[in-house]
């Protein structure tokens, strides 16, 4: 899924020890990273032995890229959107699309995955741009976008119109996390961090000392800088941390910021004011896939939404009614940061 998704907010990892002696066992610290998906991954995990290797890391990211990326003209996805009816979506696609239409329902198409000719059309898929699009060319392409055109029977993923075409880029990082997350787990490794672009799922502590895996939140850089700037740090054993953010990935045009998130409903680039979303959950799909969709709502619907949701708990990066950078976060959110909550912390 190459460049499927900016790592918009830098989610870091505080660092991990070498050895550790757990019940007369002597569990060492192994590490995996490289380059998959447009971005970078870094898996960190403890045990007696080396149980998983890079090779089968790679292999699974391969196996996921064949069935999700849009880059990939062999893969699944790109069959499908290239299909005049239907095909077999296999089980990477499958799932992921099943998921999809969850959320879609959920969101009330806040969250669609059929926004894909949409999202090319302002320039942020394969298709290169001269220009924006007009209101005739969006018009035109709404026509084609929504997931109630896509639907399941039996073994076959199946389309309303030939022009509906999807892309996962919005749930496919996190997903492929919990696939390799759930290797993990059946290899028996109780203790690992999976990060694949920003992307985490962790499991257990740190070793020695069991020491909780710790987290940090970016903030938006200066106007004119790079440098990374650590705004908040969280602590968490166990679950799923995604981030979505406005400031990564953009354009400017007669002197308008032009988003990659796209609402799907009006066919623009989405206009509110939020900067980022960090999501925590049970598992990185979920957070990954509802990321987006609370940065479509603004800061009110989001909590409204979440109050709804007790499965997730979310921290909001946002432009204040005077134009200030300002951040709060849902109570749940707010009980996994490490001595420096947020001011305003809300239900």
């Amino acid at each position: 899924m190459r460049q499927q998704r900016f790592v918009w907010f830098f989610l870091f990892l505080v660092s991990c020890a070498a050895s550790h002696n757990i019940a007369g066992e002597n569990f060492s610290a192994f590490h995996i990273a490289g380059f998959a998906q447009g971005t970078t991954y870094s898996i960190s995990y403890y045990a007696k032995d080396s149980l998983v290797t890079k090779f089968e890391v790679d292999s699974i990211f391969n196996s996921i890229d064949s069935s999700l990326s849009v880059y990939k003209p062999y893969s699944t996805i790109s069959k499908f959107n290239e299909a005049v009816l239907e095909i077999a979506p296999g089980m990477h696609l499958g799932r992921v699309v099943k998921q999809s239409l969850i959320i879609y329902k959920a969101t009330n198409g806040i969250s669609d995955i059929t926004v894909y000719p949409l999202v090319r059309e302002w320039g942020f898929g394969t298709k290169k741009i001269a220009a924006m699009p007009d209101s005739a060319s969006i018009k035109s392409i709404l026509a084609c976008v929504g997931s109630d055109k896509i639907f399941f029977q039996q073994d076959r993923l199946v389309k309303k119109m030939p022009c509906v075409k999807i892309d996962v880029n919005g749930i496919g990082q996190g997903y492929t996390v919990d696939v390799l997350a759930d290797y993990f787990e059946k290899k028996g490794i109780q203790n690992y961090i999976v990060e694949v672009g920003g992307e985490l799922r962790i499991k257990g502590h740190k070793q020695p000392g069991n020491i909780p895996f710790s987290v940090g939140i970016e903030s938006p850089p200066e106007h004119g800088s790079n440098d990374v700037v650590v705004k908040r740090v969280i602590q968490v054993d166990r679950g799923a941390v995604t981030t979505s953010g406005n400031y990564r990935r953009y354009y400017e045009s007669n002197g308008k910021v032009i988003s990659h998130l796209i609402n799907p409903k009006s066919g623009y680039p989405v206009q509110n004011e939020l900067i980022s979303v960090t999501v925590y959950a049970k598992d990185a799909t979920t957070a990954d896939g509802y990321d987006n969709a609370l940065m479509g709502m603004g800061l009110e619907q989001a909590f409204q939404f979440l109050a709804q949701h007790k499965e997730m708990e979310a921290y909001f990066i946002y432009h204040n009614g005077n134009g200030l950078v300002a951040d709060t976060a849902t109570k749940g959110f707010n009980k996994l940061f490490v001595n420096n909550i947020p001011r305003k912390a809300q239900d």
